[in-house]
Order: C-alpha cells, then structure tokens, then sequence
C-alpha cells in the first residue's frame, strides 16, 4: 500500500528534501497538513481560456495562464559564439495575445512540443519587451488528451485545474503534484467545528472540504468547500478571542466609582460646552464597565476630532475620585506633550492639586517622558509613587522599571497602532490588581476588523463631531499634469494666512544626511515620479521660504529635532506666532491648533488612505472651515491616484478604512504586525465575510461559556493549537 504521511509528518520524507526546502523557505510550508491548507488562488477551465486582457496589470508579477499556440518561429540569430537560435510562440486565448520567447539550447524541447493548435498551462514572470508583453523561457505543462477517447477528451476538457500561489522556483502545477502527494492524509484530519454547529450550519465535513478545495469536479464543489473553510478560520480565530475575554472577566479588578461632588463633577461644571449625545453614550459604557469588580478591557474609536481625549479625561478623573491613579500612554513625545497640555488646560485648577491656587478637590497631572531633565523626572515619579499625582501622560518611558505608581486604577492607550503589545502589558503589570484598560484610535475600524484584531475588546464608536466643527474640503492637486494648481494651492495658503489663520505642510522624509538616499542610482525618466526620494521637510521649507511663501514665519518640525526645539515650536504654532509649520507625520495624531485652517501634503500619494484622512483632521477644527490639499504626480490613471480621489470624495473614515483595508489586504489579523505580513487568514476575508465573522463570534461566545477549557471538543483544541503557536499564544496572553 502506498505511503501516507502523517499530517504533520515534515514533507522531505514525501516530496525529498529539494522540493521540501523550496516550499519551506519560499511559501513558509513545512508540513503535510501547511500543504492541505495552501489553498489555489483560482480554477482555470481547460473548457475555457484564462484572460491574457488582464496580463498588463501584472508586470513583473509570475503567473499561470492557459492558452493555445496560435504560431510558432524558429529564428537565427548572429551573436555570440557562432551565432543562436530564438524560439517566438505567439499564444492566444480569445481574449489577447502575449508572445513566449525561448533562446539558445532550451528552444528544442518547446520547438517540438508547442506546435500551432496545441494548448498549455505556461507560467512564468510577465516583462515587457519593444513595449510588448511577453514570458521568456516560461515553464509549461501541454495540456494534450488522447483523442480516441472522446469521454476521456470531454472530462479533461471540463476539468477545473487550480491554479496555486506559486513561486520562481515551483510552478503551479508543481504545487498541485506536491498537493496529489499528500491528499490521502486529508482523511486524518481533525474536524474543529463541534458536530451541532456543522449540521445546523449544513456545512460539509473537513476531510470533504480539503478534498473538493484541491481537486473540485464542479464549481458548487469549491463553493461548499469555500463556506466550510472560511467557518473554521473565522470559529477557531474567535475562540481564542472569546476564550481571552472569558479568562480576563474572571481575572479581579477594583472597581472604581466616581464620588458624587467630587473631581469629575467638579470638571464637569466647568465645561463651556455640553456633551454630545455620543459623547454622554459613550460615557456610559465607560463608567458601567469601571464599576464592576473585573478589568474593563474596551476600544474607544473615534473619527478625528470626535472629542475622544475628553471621554478619556473623563474616565481618568472618575477612577482619580475612587482614589485611584491613571496613566495615559501616547506613541510620541509631541503628543504626550500636546495631550498635558490640552488636559491641563481643560482641568484648569483642577490640575493643581495640593499646588498654591490649586483646587481642594484637584490633583496633580503630570507628564513622564524620556527627554525631561532629572530633577523634572525625579519630581514627577514621587508625584506617582506617593499617590500626589493622579493623573499622569507620558511616552514609553511609563512603562520602564523606575516608575511606581501608589494605586494604578486605568491605563489609557493612545493610538494602540502604534504600540507593541508588550508595552501595553507592561504598563498593565504595575497595578497592585489588574488595571482597567481603554484603548484609543482615531483610525476608524470597520466592524469586522474589530471583531477579529480586536476581538478581545468592547467596542465604542464616537461618530458624531462636536458642535462648531467645520467640514473639510479635500482637493487632489496634479503637480505634475497642472503645475499651474500647485501654485494656486500656495497662493490659497498665502490668502489663508493673511485672513489671520495659519497653515500645515506635510512631507514624507526629514530630507538630513541621515535619511538622504543620494547614494541611490537614478532611476530612468518614465519612472522618475516613482523612483525619485519622496519630498523632504528640510527643502521644502527651503524652496518656500525663498519663494511661494516668502515674508511669512515658516517653521520645521520633525521626529529628529531636540524634544526641546519641537516643543517649542509646537508652542509658537499653538500661539499663532509661527504661520506655516513644514512637517513630517509627527503631527498626525492630536496635534490641536483651532487657528489652522489649511493643510497641503507633498507627495501624498506615497501615504496611506487612513494616515490621510488622520493628517487632514488636523485642519478645520475652529469655527472657520478646513481645506485640504493633497499634491501628487502620479498620472490620472495610477491607482495611487485612484486612492487620492477616494480620500477627497469622502470624510467618513469608516468608508475610507474599508478601502484601505481593501488595498492592503489584512495582514497576519494575530501577528504582532496587523499589516504587510503574510495572514494567517487564508481563505477568509475580514471585510468580505462580515456575516460568517459575526456569526462565528456568537457560536464561539456560546461555546466557551459552556465549556471554558474545551474538554468536550477535543478536535477544537487541536486546531486551536495549530493557530497559536508559541508566539501569538503569548500576543494574545498580552493583549
């Protein structure tokens, strides 16, 4: 009988160690049941041609098409040692036509092989050559049937062939070979799904579903394999997230009340304004989660300027009442300065707690970062660890070893994005009891990427902006088609300021020895746009300076400046001193100067959809209305244009987080990195699959409230195993 590998036999003992080596380094396979779950991309019908029209947006890109030879030339050429020869195939597929070349000495095998009618699998690297597209020396599999076996002919020719993500050194069909070698072993597999679940879902078993995703006699068979597929990613993903929330509502918490006229009412009588119905909401669920005996874990999102660090401050004086401590975490300096300054502010003497002038209710807020002088950070950690301070903000620097709190009762998170989850669980471990835990975004989440990335978290959504905000108009300037708008975006600056508010430009790269790519080669003219060093905060407040802008105050601020410099550049803007501030992203977040009305970013296009839509929430946030410009020279019909227009057609960030989404793929939805990595989500797609997620997140909660450790469902435990493996066991132990 034939050998069949155990499912996590390593696959050198099935497929040798050459092959093996390949799958491993290139696809990250290394065992039979990995192979079972590299799902094709797609089915090529032998029936039906695969699309060649589609092969010029793939150049550079391998792919797999299936085509017949329309003609095929032998040419010689001069050259070389006595001259070569050059294999041409033109092949056609209805719906274009894409030449195939082969040279030298491999042009004797395709020469007999590739005849006018026959028809291939071809893959290979799509390049252009004399502004053709064409694969040289692909690899190719003839498709040919024994015509004296009609049945024979018309299974073949209806035969649905998957196409496999695919690498250099193994082809598709490669990758199907390899999948043949370990299909028997599909039968071992462990079905996750509990039997109830399966059945009332009508969903096909497992071993069915691995069968009829590698090897599909029809198209309803990938349908039923697909829907089964993407139920036990979702399910698995939302046990480990429902089982994380069952583990922390069991972990002890103090449970913290504000004292009715004490602080927060104290802070509340103060308020010019009144809270938005959002805002009240919101609250709430705030104040009921702080008040139970178990640690508050929730996601506050809030589109920029919903008035999110105010619901914070809220929440931290509410726990500084019950005798409490909270801490705020921010990703940089700039904003945990912009964030004590905003909130001492707000507090007035509210804030001077035990200070000459300072209320009697008050406490003292302090700020803790990396840069402040000794006796400054001295002062600042006995506030905390003696209990003066009750509110405290800071950078990173929070969570080192020095810094003690008296009673740590809240961590707020700014930005989680911008946080490993070791630094969140590092500040969590220095309350005497586990701290309750706000996390913050003003980068709008769609639903379903809460569920999963942060499915372990309540959610709160503030949508709804504050009274007196004024809307802004988004406009993409095309530097390089209409330079005469680049100039009319400086005059629109200039007008701006001369109305008495002030400006914003935004570049990619500080432009310092440091990150100047001088040394790069140059790159030819037709790519110059994509290739040159993005525009750079040093030049650009240069090249303003002496020209567009002259006569005004335009400042720098950027990541690499003195943390002295920054801030106090950052006063002078605040003060309406400085005009125009030229800038990298450090601005992004919370930055809150009312006076600017008017942002221009250079070289948008080289940001993404949701950092845009961030940048642009710094302007229009007085009473006079926002105008931002976003400069590109990419051509009109380049998607990064596309994803400009996107931006300037919309202000809701939950749409524009979609379309993001949607360009940049998930990313590994576990992984410490939530984009650009490789997902652990294979077949299912976080915004495509909104209702299985939903649904699975249901069946998960049940589930694990029934049965907590999962001893009824050992086949769950498995696949629960299989998907956290050590590392994001621990990212999840974390979060």
């Amino acid at each position: 009988m034939e050998h069949v590998p155990a499912l996590d036999e390593d696959l050198k003992k099935t497929l040798g160690p050459a092959t093996a080596k390949v799958l491993a380094e290139q696809l990250g396979l290394h065992t039979a049941l990995d192979l079972l779950h590299h799902y094709p991309r797609r089915y090529a019908e032998r029936g039906e041609l695969t699309s060649l029209a589609d092969l010029a947006d793939q150049l550079d890109e391998h792919v797999t098409v299936v085509a017949q030879v329309a003609d095929a030339r032998l040419l010689t050429y001069q050259g070389g040692r006595g001259g070569g020869k050059r294999l041409e195939v033109t092949i056609t597929d209805g719906s274009g036509r894409l030449q195939l070349v082969f040279f030298g000495a491999g042009v004797h095998k395709p020469h007999k092989e590739l005849l006018p009618g026959s028809r291939a699998m071809f893959a290979g690297k799509v390049s252009r050559f004399n502004h053709k597209l064409q694969l040289a020396h692909p690899a190719y599999e003839p498709l040919g049937a024994d015509a004296s076996d009609r049945d024979a002919a018309t299974a073949f020719a209806n035969q649905l062939i998957p196409i496999y993500p695919a690498c250099a050194k193994l082809e598709s069909w490669k990758i199907a070979k390899c999948v043949d070698a370990v299909l028997p072993s599909a039968q071992e597999a462990v079905d996750p799904l509990p039997p109830a679940l399966r059945e009332g879902r009508g969903l096909v078993p497992l071993t069915e579903a691995l069968l009829k995703i590698h090897r599909p006699a029809t198209k309803a068979d990938i349908e039923d394999a697909r829907q089964r597929l993407k139920w036990d990613e979702a399910f698995v993903l939302q046990v480990a997230l429902a089982r994380r929330r069952h583990a922390d509502s069991q972990l002890p918490a103090v449970a913290r009340r504000a004292t009715p006229g004490g602080l927060l009412d104290a802070f509340d009588a103060k308020l010019p304004f009144t809270l938005t119905d959002g805002q009240q909401k919101v609250s709430k669920e705030i104040f009921d989660d702080l008040a139970t005996s178990h640690p508050m874990h929730r996601l506050l999102q809030g589109e920029v300027g919903s008035g999110k660090t105010l619901v914070a401050l809220r929440a931290m004086l509410a726990v500084v009442d019950s005798g409490g401590q909270a801490a705020m975490l921010a990703p940089t300096e700039v904003l945990a300065q912009q964030h004590h300054r905003s909130i001492t502010e707000m507090m007035g003497e509210l804030a001077e707690g035990g200070m000459l002038g300072g209320s009697d209710q008050g406490t003292k807020v302090v700020l803790l970062t990396g840069s402040m002088g000794t006796a400054a950070r001295r002062q600042a950690l006995l506030d905390l660890v003696t209990g003066e301070a009750g509110v405290v903000i800071g950078t990173h620097a929070l969570i080192e070893d020095k810094v003690q709190f008296h009673d740590l009762g809240l961590v707020v998170v700014d930005e989680q994005h911008r946080f490993g989850v070791e630094q969140r669980d590092a500040l969590r471990s220095k309350g005497k009891q586990p701290p309750h835990l706000l996390v913050m975004t003003a980068t709008p989440i769609p639903r379903t990427v809460a569920m999963t990335v942060f499915g372990d978290l309540e959610t709160s959504v503030l949508d709804q902006l504050p009274a007196g905000r004024s809307p802004i108009a988004t406009h993409v300037v095309p530097a390089k088609d209409k330079p005469h708008f680049l100039a009319r975006a400086w005059e629109r600056v200039r007008e701006e300021v001369e109305n008495g508010h002030q400006a914003y430009v935004v570049c990619p790269r500080i432009g310092d020895q440091e990150d100047d790519p001088g040394n790069k080669k140059k790159a030819s003219a037709e790519d110059e746009a994509e290739k040159r060093p993005p525009l750079a905060v040093l030049e650009i407040a240069e090249q303003l300076t002496r020209g567009p802008l002259a006569g005004l105050s335009v400042e720098v601020l950027h990541g690499r400046m003195d943390p002295a410099d920054k801030d106090d550049v950052m006063r002078r803007f605040a003060a309406g001193e400085v005009k125009v501030m030229v800038a990298t992203t450090v601005i992004e977040v919370g930055v809150n100067v009312p006076n600017s009305t008017v942002m221009v970013i250079m070289d948008a296009d080289r940001f993404g959809v949701s950092q845009l839509h961030q940048l642009r929430g710094r302007v229009g946030r007085g009473s006079a209305p926002g105008l931002c410009l976003l400069v590109s020279e990419m051509h009109e019909a380049s998607p990064a244009r596309a994803r400009l227009a996107a931006v300037a057609a919309t202000l809701d960030g939950f749409e524009l987080s979609r379309i993001d989404l949607e360009q940049r793929r998930e990313g590994d939805v576990l992984g410490q990195a939530q984009s650009g990595v490789r997902s652990s989500l294979r077949m299912l797609a976080v915004i495509e699959d909104e209702e299985v997620i939903a649904q699975a997140r249901e069946e998960a909660t049940r589930v694990v409230a029934a049965d907590p450790e999962l001893e009824q469902l050992p086949g769950l435990r498995t696949a629960l195993d299989a998907l956290l493996d050590a590392e994001r066991e621990q990212y999840l132990e974390k979060g």
